[in-house]
């Protein structure tokens, strides 16, 4: 691991100490190569039953035919050191001794398979450069291992032993075995097979000598405390051996970028640590410190995936690379724990582990998209298979069933499952298909608990996947997506769902409306709307969430695409925290970068549209700024330009270039309102656009003067660099720039070199402002350039580096022979001169390539003046090319130029990944190079030279990913303390040059003061429209403005003129009309006379008709007679003989005079109909089985329905019912309802398992059958395995598709005579080709002799060269032009006609002819010449004369006597003319030669295509003969045919009608079968209407089995005859009833109209009912089986006629056959032409061709040779046959013990079921009838009606209690008017007690009548006592009717009346 630290030292030392802990512990004294080895060994179980049934688990758990991949033996390790690694242990286990099987088992898993794979192993150390003896020692001391058993406890185990195995002893690996350690592993299927043979050779050959003893099974497991070591894992720098280079040159510092497209590259270890992948490194990113530590990868060949265990304390590390492995490591030890291998090729694209932790799935990417299950704790791989043909982009596992699986990526996803077979565990993966929906990219899914699968789209909306089919498709309202781009990921979280979408919004679904979630309509959406949702932010593309709680509280962090890492609380609550961004980073490629010359800050741009300034001594970002367009190209001011350092120029995608000012903040003036918190900001100081494309390259000159900037649109703009830079210029360059660089200081003179991309380098000077024209465009014309196109010369060095080789190799062998002869001289023996032998042909060396499209320069620099080097990709990588400029620059165009370099330097392991960026440190001493697979490398300088020697070693590191991580900019800082580099993979990484320990805590990165004037300058204004003009459109734009508004302005002044015109012509016509009227002109008197034109043209015309007249007949006439000449000879001519003459030759050659073919000759041809082949048996029954399981398919469809279902119904529908069951029975009725579901439940699972049996025993083959492709095989090979029978033999049978008809034999004539057609037109186009290059040649020499005579006619007649001849087309080659015509011919055939007639109407003919010509060509006349040709001849004359005019001149100034300088000026003239008349005349001679070269090789083709032509022409006659027989058998054929066609049909029909017959007595079978069930369901229903103990059982029984004759009623055309309808009865019964009448003895008369006394009537009915019911089953079933017995009749006599027409059809095609063969007979003794090569012909009697040639053969070499070869093939293939027989029986054996025990372990299963089941029920029972135990309907039905009748009366009483309600309120009134009467009373009794009283004051002692008490007092004082009793007595009447009230049962009674003594007081 590295760190930013040093390593900790204490891990080192726990470790030592775990190793010498370890050594202590061993039980192997020799540990110093091999590691302890720990073998547990348990001991045999006692049963066997149980140890069979474990081992057989252990067996077949996890094994895959074919992919049987174990791990590799742990005691060898990752590496062949693993001896210093000694904590492997390996727990082994013995098997479990079989009871029943004496033979020997030898494990699948066994060690042939560890040690290929421990080969495996080696050879990948081996790459390492480490040795492998130790893991080769260790297997060979493996294989004679011996282990014996532990007795009580561990025994220590000794060195190998030569004694055989004894009792206890393990059998010594095989030999076999041995040597399949030194094989490499080529595929898990021969991994497999050789293991099986290798155990079969084992039983055969190394059986022990008591049989009765097994071998022990070993299965090794890994230790839970081992770990690899680290140090021998990570990978390392490469350094060139014996280079002297330290290996510590540079070291890793920090990494600022960010892969954020990469897939999951975002996790978490825990609530602090963040793990990501950047390059090749593991990035551990502490939240709170912001410290990283880093982990390298152990191939070197980056990082895959990453995935973290469950429990947090491991994670998955996914390299790349061929083979690449996973490593498991600890958290937070880091240590490794775990390796898997071989689970894909190149590199592992998603892995993810199961909810336990238990098992690891991965998936590779491509080639191979494997699909692998690990058990990773034992570094197994259990399950494998291929996910899909395209990239997959995810795979998990279910959460609640781990034998389930999900796959998704580009265009599919896929269902996996674990299923067990009888061949072991397998995968199973079922595609999901997308119906109607379009076709998606899967990024994300989830797995629902009921196994749905939830997934995203590239639209937005969500799928809901159901059994692979879209179930749904889920949408917002109004058809809105459910996010705006791609679902990203999908989580479910705490019964929410939560999508994570591109847009940016992370949205909450309701998890239930989703699970429960179906389609609506035909469109299969279904609108929802979410219940919550996050906008995370603008321009946010979220990849993937991760959930950790930090004290209790979840918290989500998000993986953003756009380049950031965000913090997010999903809480959705009042106190949500808004989204935090913790970091960004640059998204994507990082185009460019830069280094400060001044400090330690570098600064980056991107097309993420920022430029960002990082300090690379503080690790940290410091500021960023955004703009509208992305960056391409960047780089920082040179110190010249800027001492502080604080300027940068970056170029933009859109042609922009922006300066901009990196300043400190803090050292401006505080400002209200300001705050100065940054350390660093950016200031756009100036702004321009000089491109229209994006820039490439920006370069400031060395003196700091100019500014380059190059771009896509090849120009190269240059800047003067002031406080504001002023444009110069432009040149344009001949391709898209690469590169720009400035010579360096050394050099004279200030030059720019110009990479172009195309392979082009251009040198300028740097102009000067001032000096150009820049007033009407930027362009410079005149700037001195040097150019250099790069012509490819790997192809010549590759040669001469084989031929180098292959002289080194001839020297070495003739020193050895040397050699070996000088040691057999001293030796005295004596050497014969061997002859000579023939030279060995050595193989061709490689021919010189050039490619057609230059390869790219990918980079380049300056050597020396006028020298540069250059690094190239395509196909010339490899090497670095010195080259140089050519001083002939003038007399080649660049286009022409092919410059090739003068040096190379090869570069090693750069053929593919090429240089792409090369920097030196500031002293020159160190080049560095970034390359194309992310590698960085430094190349040691011991001068500032480039050479082969000086270059020969060098340090290389894998630092960026190695697929797309490309290095773009690779500087060392100022002052080389460090290295940074960037590249396509979005990360940054910074370097230690040599020594960390030497970087000082005071260095610090000083961000450059602002300027003083910097706060009162405003910013710059920015173009943010990429469509503004560049600077030179805009320059363009001006001039064109200018340019059209002097257009403007003189249509103007045109049009003033004319307005000018008109008003004076006005005036004129005003002055005519204010003369007077005699005096005025008309209007037409200032035209001009137009009558004599009218006349002349009136004239013509009427001539001109009136000769049309005169012509008419014999011009029609000639018309028609030419157009049936040329349609008769012409049209149908398709070419004609055209002869090509060479022009230096005698040689030439000729077309095919062709006819144009036929159209319908080109159409296909339907072939004839043979015939119908007859159906076969095996299709018949094919047909036969499909048609039964359709019908099976629909039995068990309509069987869906039970009859208990059909009670429910009933009773549903009941109106009455439903009123007393919405009330009372509701809760019952559903109750009923549930336990009938169950009941159906449990017997549609019973239906469904007999299905599967049936299946089952359906698939399992009859004794005699045969695979059908074993048959189709077979009868392939009769066909066409080798059987060479010839045509005359007399058993030949005539294969269908080689049947020849007359009509197949016309379709083969016109597909000849089609190819022929083809062939000859394509020669003839080729020859007319030919023809057409000889005319341009001819004009080509024209053009040249022209200029060859102009050139000569300055020259004197002693030096000017004879002119070559033109040379002239023949009259043949041009046959077309005897039909072209123009005038002069016309008038010259018209002159030649009136010389030879005297009669002028011939001649009148032919000018008539002549004016209205046919349809022929018109070639143009002399006058006519084409425009090219005329341009060509007008420049020759021009050059002609201007010599000629020059001439004269010459010769004048030679009168005057010419001065030296004149003289000099007239000699190189001359010199030049000479020069140019050689040239010219070499040329003409080129042309020529060339010509006649293509003539004489087109003549050799034509040739070869003539002989064809008459192979194809004699097989044109021979298919006509052949034509012409088949005409003469066609007649009795297709009545053959005919004949065999109809018994086919008749065949095919009652075959149908059988097939129709077996349906419908299936049907009717399946019909009985549901009657008996019926009848059977029927007694099962009284028998549970009875109930237990009912005492008229017996009398009710009879009643419903009673016999009775039931009559059938028929309408007779509205009679009834009773009579008949008696006689019909049902005499057939139920096997049950019979058996039931049969069975009773007692013959006792009762009568079942009258129900017994205490008899429930209701079932008294019930079962009267019931007998209905099985008197109508009864004669249904009557009536179905005389149904059955009819089909069953009709089928007989069927299979009767159908084998008596098969009989027919069997005699026809023989005679079809017999037929066939006789007319192959007659076609036999036709000839045929063979031409052949006398080398063809072995046939040879006596060294001589015979006379006689008819016995001979025609036989192919192919074919003989095949021949010969297949009698070894068979024979190989006769032993692998015995082979596999004997496998077979091996595996036949195998399967019969299983058999054995498996019907054991049934057999005991059994047992045990019948004993839990007495121990629950007391007996056997049946478990399906208990488990479909259902309601009693009747029963059931009677309680419905007891709870109606309940109803009712509940109603009655209902409304009693409101009349007594009533009565009683009536009551209480009375009562009520009572008391208050009853208290006035009591008031007037004291008031008249009160009178009294006074009264007796007043009177006292008056009277002996008032002295005691009053009776009337006594009285009413008495009816008030028992009127207060009695209202109490009704209280209690009213608390005892309260309280029964508030009970469920209570009743009420009528309250107590009064005793009928007493009266109420009114």
């Amino acid at each position: 691991m590295e760190a930013e630290g040093p390593p900790d030292a204490s891990e080192k030392e726990d470790s030592e100490e775990s190793r010498q802990q370890d050594l202590q512990d061993g039980e192997r004294p020799d540990t110093a190569k091999d590691p302890e080895t720990e073998l547990d060994a348990d001991k045999p179980n006692e049963s066997s039953a149980e140890g069979e049934e474990e081992s057989e688990k252990e067996s077949t758990k996890g094994t895959i035919p074919g992919d049987d991949l174990s791990q590799p033996d742990l005691a060898d390790g990752e590496k062949s050191d693993i001896s210093k690694d000694p904590e492997t242990e390996l727990e082994t286990e013995k098997p479990r001794e079989s009871a029943t099987e004496g033979e020997m088992e030898v494990p699948e898993n066994e060690s042939s398979d560890e040690n290929k794979l421990r080969k495996g192993s080696n050879q990948e150390d081996q790459a390492d450069g480490e040795k492998s003896d130790t893991s080769k020692d260790y297997a060979g001391q493996l294989e004679s291992q011996k282990i014996r058993e532990p007795s009580g406890e561990k025994e220590s185990k000794s060195s190998p032993s030569k004694e055989p195995p004894g009792e206890e002893e393990v059998p010594p690996i095989p030999e076999g075995q041995t040597e399949g350690i030194e094989k490499p592993v080529e595929s898990a299927e021969s991994d497999s097979s050789s293991t099986q043979e290798e155990e079969e050779q084992e039983e055969d050959t190394e059986k022990p000598p008591e049989p009765e003893k097994k071998p022990e099974k070993l299965e090794r497991k890994i230790s839970e405390t081992f770990f690899y070591n680290y140090e021998d894992l990570y990978s390392q720098p490469f350094v060139t051996s014996d280079s002297g280079i330290p290996i510590n040159l540079l070291a890793l510092k920090h990494s600022f970028g960010y892969d954020c497209t990469k897939r999951a590259n975002l996790l978490l270890l825990d609530s602090r640590t963040l793990l990501y992948v950047a390059g090749n490194q593991l990035v551990f990113l502490d939240l709170k410190t912001k410290y990283q530590s880093y982990l390298r990868s152990s191939s070197g060949g980056g990082i895959g995936i990453i995935t973290v265990h469950p429990s947090k304390q491991y994670f998955a590390v996914g390299e790349k690379g061929w083979k690449p492995n996973i490593i498991i490591y600890e958290y937070p030890s880091l240590k490794p724990y775990r390796i898997l291998r071989g689970g894909t090729e190149e590199a592992y694209a998603f892995a993810d582990f199961n909810h336990y932790g238990t098992l690891l799935a991965s998936v590779g990417s491509s080639p191979d998209y494997m699909l692998t299950i690990w058990d990773w704790k034992q570094e197994k791989i259990v399950l494998r298979s291929k996910a899909f043909s395209q990239d997959v982009y995810k795979v998990t596992f279910s959460p609640e069933n781990e034998e389930q699986l999900t796959t998704s990526g580009s265009g599919h996803i896929k269902f996996w499952k674990m299923a067990h077979t009888f061949t072991g565990l397998k995968l199973q993966g079922a595609l999901g298909r997308f119906g109607k929906t379009a076709v998606t990219d899967i990024v994300g899914y989830v797995e629902l608990p009921d196994g749905k699968v939830l997934s995203g789209s590239e639209w937005g909306n969500l799928l809901l996947w159901e059994g692979g089919l879209i179930k749904v498709e889920l949408c917002r309202t109004g058809r809105r997506p459910c996010h705006n781009g791609p679902v990203n990921q999908l989580v479910l979280d705490e019964g929410e769902l939560v999508t994570v979408g591109g847009d940016g919004y992370i949205r909450v679904w309701d998890f239930e409306t989703i699970d429960a979630a179906d389609s609506v309509d035909d469109t299969g959406l279904l609108e929802m709307e979410h219940m919550n949702e996050l906008l995370v932010g603008k321009n946010v593309n979220l990849s993937s969430i991760m959930k950790i709680h930090d004290l209790g509280q979840p918290i989500w962090y998000a993986q953003d695409s756009s380049g950031a890492i965000w913090k997010l609380d999903l809480s959705f609550s009042n106190v949500t925290h808004d989204p935090e961004c913790l970091f960004t980073f640059h998204s994507g490629k990082i185009e460019a970068m830069g280094v400060s010359p001044v400090t330690y800050l570098m600064a980056t741009t991107a097309l993420d549209h920022s430029v960002r300034i990082y300090d690379f001594i503080g690790n940290r970002q410091l500021t960023e700024i955004k703009f509208k367009q992305g960056g391409t190209a960047l780089t920082w001011a040179p110190r010249v330009v800027n001492p502080k350092g604080g300027l940068i120029a970056v170029g933009f995608e859109d042609g922009v270039v922006r300066i901009i000012e990196v300043y400190d903040p803090r050292g401006l003036a505080v400002v209200a309102g300001r705050t100065n918190i940054g350390n660093a900001e950016m200031r756009l100081k100036q702004v321009f656009k000089p491109h229209t494309a994006a820039v490439t390259a920006l370069a400031y000159e060395r003196n700091g003067e100019v500014l380059a900037t190059g771009s896509e649109d090849k120009t190269v703009f240059f800047f003067a660099v002031e406080d504001k830079y002023e444009p110069i210029g432009y040149i344009c360059v001949p391709g898209p720039v690469q590169a720009l660089q400035w010579s360096p200081p050394s050099h004279a003179e200030s030059m720019l070199l110009v990479l172009c991309e195309n392979g082009f380098v251009l040198q300028v000077a740097a102009p000067i402002l001032g000096e150009q024209d820049t007033v009407s465009t930027y362009e410079i014309k005149g700037l001195p350039t040097q150019y250099f196109r790069f012509c490819s010369i790997k192809s010549r060095i590759k040669r001469e580096e084989e031929i180098e080789r292959r002289e080194k190799k001839k020297q070495e062998e003739e020193k050895a022979r040397l050699a070996w002869i000088k040691k057999q001289q001293e030796m005295g023996m004596e050497i014969e001169e061997e002859p000579e032998s023939e030279p060995e042909k050595e193989e061709p060396l490689p021919p010189i390539y050039i490619p057609e499209e230059p390869s790219p320069i990918v980079c380049g620099f300056y050597s020396a003046p006028g020298k540069f080097w250059l690094s190239l990709g395509g196909y010339d990588s490899g090497y670095l090319y010195h080259c140089r400029f050519s001083p002939i620059q003038d007399q080649i165009s660049p286009e022409s130029r092919q410059d090739e370099p003068f040096d190379v330097i090869p570069m090693e392991n750069t053929d593919d990944s090429p240089i792409q960026r090369i920097s030196f440190c500031t002293s020159k001493l160190l080049m560095f190079c970034g390359m194309k697979d992310g590698a960085v490398r430094v190349y040691p300088l011991q001068d500032k030279d480039l050479s082969a020697d000086t270059m020969n070693g060098y340090w290389s590191f894998n630092m960026h990913d190695n697929d797309y991580g490309q290095i773009q900019a690779i500087y060392s800082s100022y002052d080389d303390r460090f290295l940074v580099t960037c590249g396509a993979d979005s990360n940054i990484f910074t370097f230690n040059i040599l020594s960390p320990e030497d970087i000082q805590r005071e260095l610090k990165a000083k961000v450059p003061s602002p300027r003083g004037d910097l706060e009162k300058e405003k910013t710059a204004e920015d173009i943010e429209d990429p469509s503004a003009y560049s600077i030179e459109n805009a320059k363009r734009k001006k001039e064109y403005d200018q340019i059209m508004k002097a257009a403007e302005d003189k249509k103007t002044q045109k049009r003033q003129e004319l307005i000018t015109l008109r008003h004076e012509f006005h005036h004129l016509l005003q002055r005519n009309m204010e003369l007077p009227k005699h005096m005025q002109l008309h209007r037409e008197e200032f035209e001009m006379d137009h009558r004599i034109h009218e006349e002349m043209d009136r004239q013509t015309a009427q001539r001109i008709q009136l000769v049309q007249k005169e012509l008419a007949w014999d011009q029609e006439k000639h018309r028609i007679g030419l157009q049936k000449l040329q349609s008769r000879f012409w049209d149908t001519l398709e070419f004609d003989t055209v002869v090509v003459h060479a022009i230096g030759s005698n040689h030439q050659i000729s077309t095919y005079r062709l006819l144009a073919i036929s159209e319908r000759y080109y159409k296909a041809r339907k072939k004839s109909q043979i015939g119908k082949r007859r159906t076969s048996k095996l299709d018949w029954k094919g047909k036969e089985a499909e048609q039964r399981r359709e019908t099976q398919k629909e039995i068990g469809q309509a069987a869906g329905v039970t009859e208990e279902e059909m009670e429910v119904d009933k009773l549903m529908k009941r109106p009455q019912m439903q009123a007393a069951i919405g009330r009372f029975g509701g809760n019952r009725l559903e109750q009923i309802r549930k336990i009938i579901e169950k009941a159906d439940r449990a017997k549609a699972k019973i239906m469904q398992r007999r299905k599967e049996w049936d299946e089952l025993y359906k698939s399992k083959p009859s004794d005699n059958y045969e695979n059908p492709k074993d048959v189709q095989d077979i009868k392939e090979a009769q066909e066409n395995m080798g059987d060479f029978k010839l045509k005359t033999a007399t058993n030949y049978k005539i294969p269908e598709h080689m049947r020849m008809n007359a009509e197949k034999k016309k379709v083969q004539l016109r597909s000849l005579e089609v190819a022929v057609h083809e062939k000859k037109l394509t020669m003839n186009k080729w020859i007319v080709s030919l023809r057409d290059l000889k005319v341009a040649i001819i004009e080509e020499i024209n053009c040249l002799v022209q200029e060859l005579k102009s050139i000569q006619s300055a020259l004197d007649v002693s030096e000017q060269l004879p002119i070559p001849p033109i040379p002239q087309l023949h009259p043949e080659e041009t046959p077309e032009k005897k039909f072209q015509y123009d005038n002069n011919i016309l008038l010259k055939f018209k002159q030649e006609q009136e010389n030879k007639a005297r009669l002028s109407e011939q001649v009148e003919e032919i000018a008539s002819f002549a004016v209205f010509g046919g349809r022929f060509l018109h070639a143009p006349s002399l006058k006519e010449i084409d425009s090219p040709t005329r341009a060509s001849s007008v420049r020759s004359m021009r050059i002609a004369s201007s010599i000629g005019t020059m001439q004269p001149k010459i010769f004048e100034i030679e009168k005057a006597e010419p001065t030296e300088m004149e003289l000099e000026i007239l000699k190189k003239e001359k010199i030049r003319n000479i020069y140019l008349q050689e040239t010219l005349i070499k040329r003409i001679n080129e042309l020529v030669v060339t010509f006649d070269a293509e003539l004489r090789l087109l003549r050799h083709q034509k040739l070869k295509l003539d002989t064809q032509m008459k192979c194809a022409d004699l097989r044109h006659i021979t298919w006509f003969e052949e034509l012409l027989l088949l005409k003469n058998f066609e007649k009795h054929e297709d009545t053959l045919q005919e004949h065999v066609n109809s018994l086919s049909n008749e065949v095919e029909d009652m075959q149908w009608k059988l097939d129709n017959y077996l349906t419908q007595m299936e049907d009717k079978k399946y019909e009985i079968t549901k009657l008996q069930e019926r009848e059977k369901a029927l007694y099962a229903t009284f028998q549970a209407s009875l109930g237990e103990n009912n005492k008229f059982a017996s009398f009710l029984t009879k009643v419903l089995k009673k016999k009775i004759k039931r009559v059938k009623k028929k309408e007779v055309e509205g009679d009834r005859d009773e009579d008949e309808d008696s006689d019909e009865e049902s005499d057939d019964e139920s096997s049950l009833e019979s058996d039931e009448e049969d069975s009773g003895s007692e013959d006792e008369v009762f009568d079942d109209s009258v129900c017994p006394k205490n008899c429930d009537e209701a079932l008294f009915e019930n079962t009267l009912q019931l007998r209905e019911k099985r008197l109508d089953i009864e004669e249904a079933l009557v009536e179905e089986k005389k149904i059955t017995d009819n089909l069953k009749k009709e089928y007989d006599a069927l299979a009767k006629k159908v084998k008596v027409v098969e009989a027919s059809l069997d005699t026809a095609e023989g005679e079809l056959e017999a037929f066939q063969r006789e007319k192959q007979q007659r076609l036999n003794e036709l000839h045929v032409v063979v031409p052949l090569k006398l080398h063809q012909v072995e046939y040879v009697v006596n060294g001589e061709l015979p006379n006689d040639l008819s016995q001979t053969l025609v036989f192919t070499n192919q074919s003989l040779e095949y021949l010969q070869q297949r009698i070894m093939v068979l024979q190989h293939e006769k032993l692998e046959q015995r082979e596999l027989y004997k496998q077979a029986r091996q595996q036949h054996k195998q399967l019969i013990r299983d058999r054995r025990e498996i019907e054991i372990r049934i057999e005991r299963l059994e047992e045990n079921c019948n004993q839990l089941m007495l121990m629950k029920f007391g007996r056997v029972v049946d478990l399906e009838a208990l488990q479909t135990l259902s309601v009693n309907t009747n029963l059931e039905e009677l309680k419905m009606r007891v709870m109606e009748k309940e109803h009712v009366q509940a109603q009655e009483l209902k409304k009693w209690e409101e009349i007594i309600f009533e009565l009683r309120q009536r009551l209480m009134m009375l009562m009520k008017e009572n008391t208050s009467k009853l208290q006035q009373l009591n008031s007037f009794c004291t008031e008249k007690q009160g009178l009294e009283t006074k009264l007796d004051a007043l009177q006292n002692n008056l009277g002996a009548e008032f002295q005691g008490p009053r009776k009337a007092d006594i009285q009413e004082k008495e009816k008030l006592i028992t009127l207060v009793q009695l209202q109490a007595q009704e209280a209690e009447v009213l608390k005892e009717e309260i309280t029964l009230l508030s009970r469920k049962d209570g009743r009420i009674f009528p309250p107590p009346q009064p005793p009928p003594a007493t009266k109420i007081l009114n």
